[in-house]
Parts: C-alpha cells; structure tokens; sequence
C-alpha cells in the first residue's frame, strides 16, 4: 500500500492511498477459500468446486465484499500510521477499482486542530454541600408518617365514616343474573376515595362489621367486559371489617420499617437524602464553572464542516427563513460548544479516559429506570438509534472526564442551608432562561465527543458494496 498526502486549505487534507491488483487478488483467492468449502453446487463434490466456477456464479459479491473490507483496513491504516485524527467524516473518491485492477482513491479528510492545554490545578470551582436543619429533616419525617397507612381494626358496633378502610366480600348480579367479574373476596375500599365504582363507597358509609349491604351502582363505561359496561348491576356485600387510620408514631419501629436502623438512622438517611435532591442540580453549576474556564484554553482552528453540523443541529425545526436570521448566533454557539468539545476530547485522551461498554449499559439501565413501564420502548429506541447510543456513550465520557478535571482542580468548599441553595438554583436558573431568550438558541449538545470517523465515498462500484465506518484510535 503506498499513501501521499497533499494538504489542502486549512485543516483539510487529501490522502491518496495505492493498492496493487496483486494484494486484491490475494484477498479475492482467500475468500474464494473461504467459501469453496461451504459451497453446495450440483455435479461438484462440497470443498471441490474450481475457482473459476465460483467466480462466475459469486465473483460480483466476494469482490464487493473484499472491496469494503480493503477500504476499511486500508483507510484506517493510513489515518493511524500518519497520526491523522479526523474532525467527522472522512470521504473516500474512489478512482480505480474492479476485480484484476488496482485500487486506487482519495481520502478527503478535516484534521482535528491543534489544542493547547493548560495545567488544570489552577482551575477553581464551587463545591457544594448543603447543611439541613433539625426542623427541615423533622417536617420530612412527619411528611412521610403522614402519607402512612395505619389502619387498625375498630369496635364492632362502630360505623364506618369517611376515611375509614372497609373490607368485604361482595357478588353481584346484573338483572338478577351473574356476569363475568362479578363477585369479589376481601376487597379493600378507603371511603371517600372514589376508587372502585363512581360513588359505591359513600353507600357503605355506615356500615358495620359483620353487615350485609345492598348497593346499587352502574358499572363504568370501561368496564373489562364490554358488553356489561354501563350496566345497572346490583351488589350483595358482606362487610368482613372496618378499619381506621390511626396517626403513626415517629419511632424506632416506625423508622426500622422505613429500613433505617432507628429513628436517629433515619434523620441521618433523610438529611442525605434532602441534600442529593440539590446534589445534581449544584453540580451541574459546577460543570458550567469549569467549562467557562476550558473556554480560555486555545484552539489552532475551529474546522468548518464540524461548524456547519453543529449549526445544522441548532437549527432543526426551524423554517429556512429562521434558521437564516439566526445563522451568526449559531455559528457562534456551535463555535464555541466545539472549542470546548475539543480541548475535552484533547483532556480525555492525555489522561487516558474510556468508556466501557459496561458503562454505557449501566447508563441505559438509568435510563430505564427513570421510565418504568416504558423499558421496552427506551431499548428498542437505542437499538434502533445508534447516534443516541453514541450521544449516550458521549455523555457519559464528558461526565468522566470532569469528574477527572475536578479532582486536579482546586474546589472551593462551601457549606450553605436549603434557602440558600434554592436561591442559587433560582439565580442560575433566570440567568440561563434570560441568556436563552436573548439569543433565541435551543440547547443542542456539540457532536465532538462523540465524533464517529465514518468513510463515504463519492461513488459506489456496486449496490452491495457499503464503506462501513473506520474506526478511531
């Protein structure tokens, strides 16, 4: 393989890659090898079908395939053994190829730009920690024993009221006959909830234990069973026991069934619990303050056709006639989310930050948690959507890579209450939602850390042939 290269304007380069007909030909006979063994073709022992056989019934195909697999191997090649780093997606031109030819193209590819990193130790940032009162974890606590059910059984002779959980056994009838669904073992009804059929608990208010109570009521519109829906049905119950909710005591018990050890666990846990509900949020604060300081680093050259991506993402959902009148805006946007892409990406590799695939899953699963319910649909939406996957991938190594910068840096501890911390949330959130407005730029998040150095070419020597993506080092 014999590579030239000739640069171009800028950060753009044309690298002109040279491979002999003989080494394709190797690659073609290898691959006739391959599948002489696999191949069942009438009149001809399997492992024993002639070469010249198998050309002419699959020649197109294992050329196409040899053909990809070349221009994969051979394009990376050229990028790793030349150091080149693209910025996007390289090009290919291909301007020789065919079976018994020399495989001659072009590789039209944007450098990545020269970063300048400085030392990050002088970097300094505010961290965090939210001090919660006594009376703050108090109040969640009484919340929480609030929200509780605590129904103990009450006097037998005592009717029920509002509030009270009523169990009974019920069968029912429609016209004196039985339907589908129509009988009921130990149901549980709150009163006054509405929960069961549209106003069938306030006809047990009153009730007794051990009492039997007629209820008329109209079976609901969405009824399982469509053809009883809207029906007048008539139910005989047998109310089994009647139950009041009595106030929880705030206890060791009440705070071991809460899986604290006691109640004095349980404050600890809770105050920790309030102070994650900022965590992120401050954080987040946190990350902005570090990138306003990587800004400062410098960048040789922002390359064009990352700008234009970007400024193609800025804009999407736009008309033509916006997406005009805000170009410049953008463009000054997506310029800088690049630059600190970039020196990111730059920080990443000096210190050696990866992604696992473990990693990736382990976000995915976050995902999945976030939306119970709808965990078929988040997984068939990424397996389906590989640039959410890398979007994911890219998240995920930005989110390591501060974390990186954060421990080299120098933090600045500051311990602030629950009022405080929401007013700085507050502060933050209108200086954002003030900055937005003015320039009328929706978020988007810049493309560079999860940059994919995918080879196109201009013209493609078969319909079956795809030039599948180089991978980056």
């Amino acid at each position: 393989m014999k590579v030239t290269i000739e640069n171009k304007k800028g950060l753009n380069k044309d690298i002109k890659v040279f491979i002999d007909k003989k080494t394709i030909n190797t690659h073609m006979d290898e691959k006739y090898e391959e599948i002489k063994g696999t191949v069942n073709l009438k009149g001809f022992r399997p492992g024993k079908v002639p070469k010249e056989i198998l050309k002419r019934q699959f020649g197109k195909a294992i050329f196409s395939e040899v053909l990809d697999k070349v221009l994969k191997d051979s394009s990376t090649k050229a990028l790793t053994d030349n150091k080149i780093k693209p910025a996007g997606q390289p090009k290919l031109d291909l301007k020789s190829y065919g079976e018994d030819k020399d495989l001659e193209y072009i590789m039209s590819v944007t450098e990545l730009p020269k970063v300048e990193l400085k030392s990050v130790e002088d970097i300094k940032y505010n961290d965090y920690s939210v001090k919660i009162d006594e009376k703050e974890i108090d109040k969640r606590i009484k919340e929480i024993a609030k929200n509780q059910n605590n129904f103990k059984d009450v006097a037998d002779d005592t009717k029920a009221i509002d509030g009270n959980l009523v169990i009974f056994d019920y069968k029912a009838t429609i016209d004196e006959k039985d339907f589908t669904g129509g009988e009921g073992k130990n149901t549980q009804l709150i009163l006054g909830k509405d929960l069961f059929i549209k106003g069938f608990d306030k006809k047990l208010i009153g009730v007794k234990k051990n009492e039997e109570k007629i209820v008329q009521a109209k079976l609901p519109e969405n009824y399982p069973h469509k053809e009883f829906a809207n029906k007048d049905a008539e139910f005989n119950c047998k109310i089994i026991s009647v139950k009041k909710n009595e106030e929880v005591k705030i206890n060791d018990e009440f705070a071991k069934n809460l899986g604290a050890k006691d109640l004095v666990d349980l404050k600890v846990l809770i105050s920790k619990q309030i102070n994650d509900e900022f965590k992120n949020s401050l954080d987040s604060l946190t990350k902005n303050q570090i990138l306003k300081e990587i800004e400062k680093f410098k960048v040789s050259e922002i390359p064009e056709n990352l700008i234009e991506e970007e400024v193609k993402i800025l804009s999407q959902g736009m008309s033509e006639e916006e997406a005009k009148k805000n170009k410049k805006s953008f463009e000054e946007t997506a310029k800088k989310r690049i630059k600190v892409g970039l020196i990111l990406n730059e920080f990443g590799e000096q210190n050696k930050v990866n992604v696992s695939e473990q990693e990736i899953q382990a976000e995915v699963q976050k995902q999945l948690r976030m939306m119970p319910g709808q965990e078929k649909m988040v997984m068939d939406f990424y397996q389906k959507n590989p640039s959410a996957l890398a979007s994911l991938k890219g998240t995920v190594y930005e989110e390591k890579i501060i974390k990186v910068i954060k421990s080299k840096a120098k933090p600045i501890k500051k311990e602030i209450n629950k009022e405080e911390a929401e007013k700085i949330l507050k502060d933050a959130h209108n200086h954002e939602h003030t900055k937005e407005k003015k320039a009328s730029t929706p978020k988007a998040k810049t493309k560079v850390l999860e940059a994919k150095t995918n080879v196109k070419a201009k013209k493609q020597p078969q319909k079956t042939t795809k030039v599948k993506k180089v991978s980056k080092k």
